[in-house]
């Protein structure tokens, strides 16, 4: 069989609708999930929430607190809030493969939780306690038995809980059909660096899955899809958002190496957007990254890569609004620089 060709456009188009990018979800516990379907990164603070607010109405700044979110560090160590019933998926799915590093996580997940006894404490005081690096912790995080609470200053809080019933590998395959649902067309190789598994580790999970894959060919060479996803892949979208603002790490943009060049065409931008050290927020107007944002206190400061119409300027300002950032009230100001 011959594989499917898709265009840029038509691989931007279905990435927006899988990621509920083009039309906000009416708020529900349906939706919270949905929004949180490949975990929401929460490494900037409230990232998370913002990353929901641009697929949900009606967000409140406290929604990362819901009763069905909870945090981890998940794929590459990151602050990671998820939907309560998938802390197996984005733990457990990332459980190192070889012996060193299988028995690193579960025998440190053992000392956290005899050391805790049922309580939770900032996690330098436990990494203390236990004579190891607090950032050690994080390895530990792979058993599905760490949660963690992180108000976005300070050090998390950090507890155990009893060890998700699922097998590890079918953790691994349902991360990965998560990433393929959101990400795709997609190669093993992408699976393996967002999740931070490793290469030979990726390849089969997408070996494990071939039954439910299809073939695709991308301007940027050939990669997989969910045979499931398929039929919605070459609808363009009728109408993408005037305006979302994407935060640091949300999962349109979480991408690396080739990927990049799918969403930021021209290089010189790519290294604006995607920088060495923490990346700036993500314009995106009409369905194209457009630019970049950054917000300090009150003022949130828009750097686009071309000239904005007054209209789209209007748009810009009213999407600012409408975030939920810690303000106390007062107004969001934002300044473009052309």
């Amino acid at each position: 069989m011959n594989p499917l060709v898709l265009s840029r456009s038509q691989i931007l188009s279905y990435r927006r609708r899988a990621g509920a990018l083009d039309q906000r979800l009416p708020p529900s516990a349906d939706a919270l999930r949905a929004a949180a379907f490949a975990g929401l990164q929460d490494s900037m603070p409230r990232a998370a929430m913002l990353s929901i607010h641009a697929r949900m109405e009606g967000t409140r700044r406290d929604v990362w607190e819901e009763p069905g979110l909870v945090q981890l560090w998940g794929p590459r160590f990151n602050v990671y809030a998820v939907a309560k019933d998938d802390i197996a998926v984005f733990s457990l799915g990332t459980m190192p493969d070889h012996a060193k590093g299988l028995a690193r996580a579960t025998e440190l997940a053992a000392r956290l939780e005899n050391h805790l006894a049922g309580t939770s404490m900032p996690y330098d005081q436990a990494g203390a306690g236990l004579g190891v690096n607090p950032n050690a912790l994080r390895y530990a995080a792979a058993t599905g038995t760490v949660l963690i609470r992180w108000e976005g200053a300070g050090c998390p809080a950090v507890w155990t809980v009893p060890p998700p019933g699922v097998d590890p590998r079918e953790a691994r395959l349902e991360l990965a059909r998560r990433y393929l649902h959101v990400f795709g067309p997609t190669t093993p190789e992408s699976f393996g660096r967002w999740a931070g598994i490793g290469g030979a580790a990726a390849q089969a999970a997408f070996r494990a899955l071939s039954n439910q894959l299809l073939s695709v060919e991308t301007p940027i060479g050939p990669a997989w899809m969910l045979e499931q996803d398929v039929p919605t892949a070459g609808v363009e979208a009728l109408r993408p958002a005037p305006v979302r603002l994407l935060p640091s790490g949300d999962a349109y943009f979480l991408a690396w190496g080739r990927d990049r060049e799918l969403l930021v065409e021209d290089s010189v931008r790519r290294a604006q957007l995607w920088t060495s050290r923490v990346w700036p927020g993500a314009l995106l107007i009409e369905g194209e990254i457009t630019g970049t944002w950054r917000r300090a206190g009150t003022s949130l400061v828009v750097q686009s890569w071309r000239s904005l119409s007054p209209g789209e300027r209007d748009a810009v300002a009213a999407e600012a609004e409408l975030l939920r950032l810690p303000t106390k009230g007062r107004r969001v100001a934002v300044r473009f620089e052309d």
